[in-house]
C-alpha cells in the first residue's frame, strides 16, 4: 500500500497478506495500531557479534555461523550437541534438556545466530544458548548485531510464518513507512515532571532500542500508562462501591457468638481478634463490605470467616461460602457445620458430585431461607441456586475463581457484604494496584504451639538419603506428600514426573508402605477419594502435582519432599510448604533440586530455606519474578500487566495514583489536557489490554 496509517488494516502490510492476516486477528491483532502494541517479551542483546575464533571463556557473545554437524552425545548424562562454524574456527553448542527437539530442528548447512556466554571443556562452547536461525545475509542486519526484540509466540502464530523473525521484518517496515505519529494522550505537563518520553518514541524504541538504558526509558513510559489504565478501574470500581447503600442493618454482635467463641478448643488469636473486629465494623456500615482477609498459611482465617457468618445469621441473613475444590468446601463443612448447627442455624454443601435430588433438595432449602449457611464450590454460581436474602458472600482462596464467576455469586444478593481471603500474602506494591478497592485486613500471628517447618535445599543425587529419612519419619507415625512439576515423562523436558515416579517407588523404596497419587488429570471424585485416604491416614505416602497446594488439611503430615524445587516460584513453594506444619509436630521439607541451576534458582532457594515469613517471601518473589500468575492477574477481571514491573516501578505507582485522585476529586475542573486523559482512559480501559493514540 502506498501509506501506513495507525488504523490501516494490517492485511495490506508488506509480509502479511489475508492468510496471515487472519492468524493475527485470533490475536486480536487487526490493524498497524494493534500491531505496535504487541511489545516484545524479552530482548537478546546480540550488540557484540564477535568471529569464532576470538571468543574467550565467560564472555557473553553472539555468534554468527552453519552448521557443520549435529547429533546426540551419549556419556554420563544424554545430550544435543551442534557444531557450529564461520570463516574463523568452530564451537560446540550443548543442550542437555530437551534432545529430542533439538534433533528434529537442526540440518548441516543452516545459518544460525547463537547468544550465549562462553564455557571451556575439552574446547570452546556454549550450553543452552539463546538461537535465531539466518535465512541469507540480509537478515543479519534485522537479526544480529543489535538488541534484538522477541516477541510473544503461540503455535499457530509459528505455524503461519509469524515466528519472531518474521515479526520483526514486519514491524520494521511498519516503523519505516509509517506516515503519521501516535498521538499522545498524556498531559505535557505531567509527561515533564514525571520525566516520561512521548509515546511515539517509547512505542518505537521499546521494539527496536539503540541500547539498554534507552530500552529502559521508553519501557517506563508504556509502564505508567498500563498502571495509569490498571488504576483507573480500580479507582472507579471503588467509587461505585462507595456510593452503593445496602438495605440490610446489623444489631450490635450477641450472646450467640461470646458462646461460640468460649467452646472453642483454643484461645483467639490478637490478630484474628483484631480482623474480627474490622469486619462487624464493616458489616455494620450502611455500604457493602468489601474486604480482603490475608495471612500466611495456617494462621486461622476460616475461623475468622465462620465467626462472621455467624454474626450474618444472627441478623437473619444467609452466607455463600465458596471454596475452590471440593475437598476444601466438604472440609469447611465438616470441620463448622456441626458448630453452626449446635447453635441453631443449619448448614448445608453443594457441590456438582452431589445428586441431582440432594442439589434440588439444598436449592429449595437456600431459596426459601431455612439454610444459613450454604458451603459449596462453583456449584453455588449456577442459576438454580437461589437465595432469600442473602447478606455476606465468603470467597476462600479468591485468586483461584474468575471474576465472571464472583460476579455472579455476589449478584445473586442485593448488594451483600464481600470478603475474600487469600493465603498468598499480598505485597503492599501489589495491594496498591490489583486490591486498591478492597479494604485489607491481615492476620500475621500463628496460634500457640505451631513449631515451624525445617526447610533445607539439596541437589538430585541427595534423594537416597531424602528417601531413607521419608521412611523413617512415617516409622514414627507421620506422613510424608512428595511433589513433580509433571504428570508424565515429556518430550520436551528431561523432568520427573508422577506417574514414573509412582509405578517406580511404590515397588521399590516405598514397597512396604501405603502410596497414593493424585494430579490434575485424576478424576475428581478419584482425586478427592484419595486425598480423604491419605487425611484418615489410611495412606502413607502421597506424590502430587501442586494439586494439592490449596488442599486438605493433615495435621500429621510431617514430611514433604519436592522435586525440581529450582522450577517452581517462592510464592508457591511456601503455599506447598503450608500443607505441612499444621500440629505441633515438627515438620520438615525437602526442596531437591537438578542442577544446572541458574543464580535466580540458587537465590530463590538460599531464600525460600532461610525464612519461613510468608509476607517476606511475598515481597522477595514480586523482586525475582514479578507478580506472576498465582495473584490472578489472568482472573483478576483487570488486564495483566505486560510491561511494568511491580517491584521496579514503584514510583511510577504513586505517580499514577496522585494524577487519578485528582482526575477524580476535580473532574468538573479540569483543564483541556486533562479532560482529553480522563476520556481517553474511560473509552480504553474497559476495551483491549492496550490501546495506541486516541482519546
Amino acid at each position: 500500500m502506498a501509506e501506513l496509517k495507525l488504523d490501516s488494516p494490517l492485511q495490506y502490510v508488506k509480509g502479511v497478506g489475508p492468510r496471515k492476516a487472519e492468524v493475527l486477528a485470533n490475536h486480536n491483532l487487526h490493524t498497524v495500531r494493534d500491531l505496535l502494541s504487541y511489545f516484545p517479551r524479552q530482548y537478546l542483546d546480540r550488540t557484540n557479534v564477535v568471529p569464532i575464533a576470538r571468543v574467550q571463556v565467560d564472555q557473553p557473545v553472539t555468534i554468527i555461523g552453519m552448521v557443520k554437524a549435529h547429533g546426540i552425545l551419549h556419556g554420563r548424562r544424554r545430550r544435543y550437541e551442534v557444531i557450529l562454524e564461520d570463516d574463523s574456527g568452530a564451537i560446540s553448542l550443548m543442550w542437555f534438556a530437551g534432545v529430542k527437539y533439538w534433533e528434529r530442528l537442526f540440518k548441516k548447512g543452516q545459518m544460525f545466530a547463537a547468544t550465549g556466554t562462553v564455557s571451556y571443556f575439552m574446547g570452546y562452547q556454549m550450553i543452552h544458548p539463546d538461537l535465531e536461525r539466518l535465512d541469507d545475509d540480509s537478515s543479519q542486519m534485522v537479526h544480529a548485531g543489535r538488541i534484538i526484540p522477541v516477541y510473544p509466540q503461540t503455535a499457530e502464530l509459528s505455524k503461519a510464518g509469524l515466528a519472531s523473525k518474521s515479526l520483526r521484518r514486519i514491524t520494521s517496515f511498519v516503523f519505516d513507512h509509517l506516515t503519521e505519529p501516535i498521538p499522545d494522550h498524556l498531559p505535557s505537563t505531567v509527561r515533564g515532571q514525571s520525566q516520561l518520553v512521548d509515546l511515539h518514541t517509547a512505542i518505537q524504541k521499546v521494539h527496536y532500542p539503540d541500547d539498554r538504558e534507552q530500552l529502559e526509558t521508553c519501557r517506563r513510559r508504556l509502564a505508567f500508562d498500563e498502571l495509569l489504565g490498571f488504576l483507573f478501574m480500580v479507582f472507579r470500581r471503588k467509587a461505585q462501591k462507595e456510593r452503593a447503600v445496602k438495605d440490610h442493618r446489623y444489631q450490635p454482635p450477641g450472646e450467640t457468638l461470646t458462646k461460640f467463641k468460649n467452646e472453642l478448643p483454643f484461645e483467639l488469636t490478637t490478630g484474628q481478634k483484631k480482623v474480627i473486629r474490622e469486619i462487624f465494623i464493616d458489616l455494620q456500615s450502611k455500604h457493602p463490605m468489601a474486604r480482603m482477609l490475608q495471612g500466611d498459611v495456617g494462621c486461622g482465617k476460616t475461623v475468622v470467616a465462620i465467626a462472621s457468618t455467624l454474626y450474618v445469621a444472627e441478623n437473619g441473613l444467609q452466607t455463600a461460602f465458596m471454596a475452590p475444590t471440593e475437598i476444601l468446601a466438604e472440609q469447611h463443612f465438616r470441620t463448622w457445620g456441626p458448630a453452626l448447627e449446635k447453635l441453631g442455624f443449619r448448614c448445608a454443601l453443594l457441590t456438582s458430585s452431589l445428586k441431582p435430588s440432594v442439589k434440588k433438595k439444598v436449592a429449595s432449602e437456600c431459596a426459601q431461607g431455612s439454610i444459613h449457611v450454604l458451603f459449596g464450590t462453583h456449584a453455588l454460581i449456577y442459576d438454580y441456586v437461589t437465595f432469600d436474602n442473602l447478606g455476606l458472600v465468603i470467597i476462600d482462596e479468591q485468586h483461584r475463581f474468575g471474576v465472571e464467576q464472583r460476579s455472579k455469586l455476589h449478584a445473586k444478593g442485593d448488594n451483600p457484604d464481600l470478603l475474600i481471603m487469600t493465603a498468598t500474602p499480598i505485597p503492599r506494591t501489589l495491594a496498591l494496584t490489583m486490591y486498591g478497592d478492597l479494604d485489607i485486613s491481615t492476620i500475621d500471628t500463628l496460634p500457640p504451639g505451631r513449631k515451624i517447618t525445617r526447610t533445607v535445599w539439596r541437589t538430585h543425587d541427595a534423594r537416597d538419603k531424602v528417601y531413607k529419612f521419608v521412611v523413617d519419619e512415617i516409622g514414627k507415625g507421620g506422613q510424608a506428600y512428595i511433589i513433580y512439576p509433571l504428570v508424565e515423562k515429556s518430550d520436551q523436558m528431561e523432568l520427573e514426573n508422577v506417574e514414573d515416579a509412582y509405578q517406580e517407588l511404590s515397588s521399590s523404596v516405598f514397597r512396604d508402605l501405603s502410596v497414593g497419587m493424585v494430579h490434575g488429570r485424576v478424576k475428581p471424585q478419584e482425586r478427592d477419594e484419595t486425598l480423604l485416604r491419605f487425611r484418615s491416614g489410611e495412606l502413607d505416602v502421597l506424590l502430587a502435582t501442586t494439586v494439592i497446594e490449596v488442599g486438605i488439611d493433615n495435621p500429621n503430615a510431617t514430611v514433604m519432599v519436592i522435586e525440581h524445587a529450582e522450577r517452581f516460584g517462592l510464592a508457591q513453594l511456601h503455599q506447598l510448604r503450608g500443607r505441612i506444619g499444621r500440629s505441633d509436630k515438627q515438620a520438615t521439607l525437602v526442596a531437591l533440586a537438578h542442577p544446572p541451576l541458574s543464580e535466580i534458582a540458587q537465590k530463590r532457594l538460599q531464600y525460600f530455606t532461610g525464612t519461613s515469613d510468608g509476607f517476606a517471601i511475598a515481597e522477595a518473589d514480586l523482586e525475582l519474578r514479578g507478580p506472576g500468575e498465582m495473584f490472578g492477574f489472568k482472573q483478576s477481571g483487570l488486564p495483566e500487566l505486560r510491561i511494568a514491573r511491580l517491584s521496579a516501578d514503584r514510583d511510577l505507582i504513586e505517580t499514577a495514583r496522585n494524577l487519578l485522585s485528582t482526575l477524580f476529586a476535580k473532574e468538573t475542573e479540569l483543564d483541556s489536557e486533562h479532560v482529553k486523559l480522563y476520556s481517553f482512559l474511560e473509552n480504553s480501559a474497559f476495551g483491549r489490554k492496550t490501546e495506541l493514540g486516541g482519546g
